[in-house]
């Protein structure tokens, strides 16, 4: 048998990060020893375990420690991280340490750096005379660039619950069912845009063409107006339903109060020219061609909208980032400094954005599709809620209860 000692700091009972780490010993078939184990006697305190881990092989051993640091366990023997050499441009040495949305140091020269951004799914990048480590994609890495390979000198501090206060947002990955109440919740999302706004905050939204075909559209306009909403993350088909909304009362040549609209297809089409033909849609909102709608509405209220596009577009409205490459580190860089993130009614979208958020981000997915609410959320632990309902009445409720708290004020 080969074995390691693994050590656990923090708030790892009430966090379920002890329990995490139990688990994966037990499911990768390897055996577990608890040397040692200090739990805290008051909600402040933290607790401290040191637990002797074995498995039958030492390749199984080294996968499985690589697993658990990734759950915030250290190794007792504290070694410098190892580095290899990228072979080629967009080239990534073989045994990449391959990162988490977790906070995460490196250790180098006896010191630890900790990696920025934090960015799942990517290399770390280590830069010796900056003293710097940088997670990094495919398409960011040189070659010759040194690559931290392995899991020696990694060390991953996961989020944990907050000990001062318990709110929405702590329980892990909240997901509220479409057959259970959600104005409470929708309350209490609220009310923590209130303390992001006061706090200055930056609020995103990630939002989808349902928003506008179901007629919520002018909830959404509502938030923007009263100052709810810092960046606007959505596709070219989004942009161009709500213009097509604007312009003619349909989107993609449908009206959710017309059981026959007129125009039908052409209108969406015609809306994409229209906007072309004004050279973009802030514009267009200038020359008062759009006077009306979310765009309009986001170009008035100083909000920053990203547009990204996709193969199937039809345009693409100017302003759209079409290069896949180039829209991910535009995204990137406008999601560095939010706080909060909303993603409503777009999966594909959602996901993306998910993705690239730290793990401090609170985040609130909604979505009719309980599947796409599940997946929008997994990598946001005690900072996320999930709710399984249409959009409309999530934005309608919301909208009533910020605008209605807004009077007050």
């Amino acid at each position: 048998m080969f074995s390691e000692t693994i050590e656990l700091r923090g708030h790892i009972i009430d966090s379920l990060i002890l329990p995490k780490v139990l688990d994966q010993i037990l499911t990768h078939g390897a055996n577990f020893k608890i040397a040692e184990i200090r739990i805290g006697e008051k909600r402040v305190d933290q607790s401290f375990a040191r637990i002797e881990v074995s498995a039958e092989t030492g390749e199984a051993l080294d996968e499985l420690i690589l697993r658990l640091r990734q759950q915030g366990a250290e190794v007792v023997e504290r070694a410098n991280a190892q580095v290899a050499s990228a072979p080629a441009d967009g080239v990534f040495p073989r045994d990449f340490y391959v990162t988490t949305n977790q906070q995460t140091f490196v250790r180098f020269d006896g010191k630890e750096i900790e990696v920025r951004p934090a960015m799942i799914n990517s290399a770390i990048a280590l830069d010796r005379k900056k003293g710097t480590a940088r997670a990094v994609k495919f398409f960011d890495v040189n070659q010759g660039d040194e690559i931290v390979v392995g899991h020696q000198g990694v060390r991953v501090v996961p989020v944990q619950r907050a000990t001062t206060h318990t709110d929405v947002f702590q329980f892990i990955n909240t997901i509220v069912d479409a057959d259970e109440p959600k104005s409470a919740i929708i309350r209490e999302v609220g009310e923590e845009l209130r303390r992001a706004r006061a706090a200055k905050g930056k609020i995103a939204l990630v939002v989808g063409p349902a928003i506008v075909r179901t007629g919520a559209g002018h909830h959404l306009v509502r938030l923007i107006e009263a100052g709810y909403v810092d960046r606007l993350f959505a596709g070219n088909s989004f942009a161009a339903y709500d213009v097509e909304r604007a312009l003619f009362g349909t989107a993609l040549g449908m009206n959710p109060e017309l059981a026959f609209a007129r125009g039908g297809h052409e209108n969406h089409l015609r809306a994409i020219n229209t906007i072309r033909e004004a050279d973009g849609i802030s514009a267009a909102v200038h020359q008062k061609i759009l006077t009306q709608g979310i765009m309009h509405a986001c170009i008035r209220h100083d909000v920053d909208i990203v547009l990204t596009g996709a193969i199937r577009d039809e345009g693409p409205i100017p302003g759209v980032t079409t290069d896949v490459i180039e829209a991910q580190k535009i995204m990137r860089t406008k999601l560095g400094d939010v706080t909060h993130v909303i993603l409503l009614a777009a999966i594909q979208h959602s996901l993306a954005v998910a993705g690239m958020l730290a793990t401090n981000v609170k985040t609130v997915c909604v979505d009719i599709d309980p599947t796409a609410v599940e997946r929008a959320i997994e990598h946001q632990p005690l900072q996320s809620i999930g709710l399984v309902t249409d959009v409309e009445p999530f934005l309608r409720e919301l909208a009533d209860c910020l605008t209605e708290s807004r009077v007050r004020d």
